[in-house]
């Protein structure tokens, strides 16, 4: 059975609490584990969640501050250890390359897996399955930051009454769906267009067009509300969001469901980006997170 859900390791910013770690996120998306900016402590926080080295296909880093990539040497190592035995692949922005390469090689160890370099440089596609595309964009930030988004293939969703009126059943079916026609009965005329599952993941940037590309359409977007919208100049100063933009742009896209996290140390009440996020107007599902939360992809109705 497919599984597609966010598992939360962390959701300080800049600098942890007593009750957040620092960043890291991994999305499960059936077979595949991807696991987004870990900071400081991910190691640990994927023991407490319940998360395996083995889960982990691809490691997707927005930019290379501390607090997004500072838990990439441990959990490279852990990955070596436990002899994880598929491809990891990482993405990351090219000019962080010698970042990169000095957590990889932080400490000494013994390299038992195979290790995939895909920094990149320009929007676009990064990666192509039968599962998903994974994209990129630029974002705003006062470092190169980038933000990724998945996107599954649009497919048909098969209608049983359409089926039984046809008298198409058991391996008639899936020959159907294979070939597209069955004894003069094509597939458009028993299965209706199934749009396909969309999740983006946008850290560290003030407002920029790269964002809105990003949460477009999207059933799970996870964004920054590192600041509360009274310090609004405080935040596009430091290349961040508020709460309340995060929630407009959620609402201008048409998001599902939208998580906030990375939050400043500052904001002692939590529930207070859950208001403002809803005094900006924003309807849909909403949840602030917290640590070792797991929050599933919406599943497509229509």
């Amino acid at each position: 059975m497919s599984v597609r859900e966010l598992v939360v390791l962390g959701t300080a910013s800049q600098v942890p609490t007593r009750h957040r770690n620092h960043n890291g996120y991994l999305l499960r998306w059936d077979s595949e584990g991807i696991l987004f900016d870990p900071g400081e402590g991910t190691q640990r926080q994927m023991l407490r969640a319940g998360v395996a080295a083995h889960d982990i296909n691809r490691i997707c880093i927005t930019h290379f501050h501390g607090d997004h990539s500072l838990g990439l040497a441990g959990v490279i190592q852990r990955i070596n250890l436990d002899r994880v035995p598929h491809e990891v692949t990482a993405h990351y922005p090219a000019s962080g390359q010698r970042f990169f390469e000095r957590l990889r090689y932080a400490t000494a160890y013994r390299e038992t897996v195979s290790l995939t370099e895909a920094p990149h440089a320009t929007d676009g596609v990064l990666a192509r399955t039968p599962a998903y595309a994974l994209h990129t964009h630029r974002l705003s930030h006062p470092v190169e930051s980038y933000g990724y988004r998945l996107v599954e293939p649009d497919g048909r969703r098969m209608l049983p009454r359409k089926l039984a009126e046809a008298g198409i059943r058991g391996p008639a079916v899936g020959l159907l769906q294979r070939t597209g026609e069955v004894d003069g009965v094509t597939l458009d005329e028993v299965s209706e267009h199934r749009p396909g599952q969309r999740f983006a993941f946008i850290m560290d940037t003030r407002l920029c067009d790269g964002v809105y590309a990003l949460a477009d359409g999207c059933d799970l977007l996870v964004i920054e509300s590192t600041f509360l919208d009274e310090d609004e100049r405080l935040a596009s100063d430091h290349g961040h969001l508020t709460a309340g933009q995060a929630a407009r742009v959620a609402r201008d896209a048409g998001v599902r469901h939208l998580v906030l996290t990375h939050f400043s140390q500052r904001y002692p009440d939590a529930e207070e980006f859950e208001r403002q996020a809803r005094a900006a107007g924003y309807e849909g599902e909403l949840t602030v997170a917290r640590d070792l939360l797991r929050v599933p992809v919406p599943k497509r109705t229509t």
